[in-house]
């Protein structure tokens, strides 16, 4: 069995409101689907990690084959839960020690 190799990616929300988690994976997998469609999406293996409500931080997991199609899709948010936002992308690891040294 071959092992999946996995980027972990710190993203900055920027907007109105605080969503919650289950509202910036729904904007994220909604943003994935759209410009990949649902196979696409599929590969990606999204999953969230941690999030920092005070700083808006957001830690999600992707597979480092689909990490372009994550980033680019990440692009195109411009609102989580009916109001304007951005995502930002402040680091990209492999592995979660390191992704926290470069975020915090």
């Amino acid at each position: 069995m071959i092992r999946t190799k996995r980027r972990y990616l710190a993203l900055q929300i920027e907007g109105e409101g605080i969503p919650s988690e289950r509202e910036i994976m729904d904007s994220i997998w909604n943003a994935v689907t759209k410009l990949f469609g649902e196979v696409g999406a599929s590969l990606t293996g999204l999953a969230m990690i941690r999030f920092d409500v005070e700083r808006r931080i957001v830690v999600i997991r992707t597979s480092l084959v689909s990490l372009r199609s994550v980033r680019a899709s990440l692009a195109t948010i411009t609102s989580i839960a009916g109001s304007d936002a951005s995502v930002h992308v402040l680091a990209v690891s492999g592995t979660l020690k390191a992704l926290y040294a470069r975020v915090e």
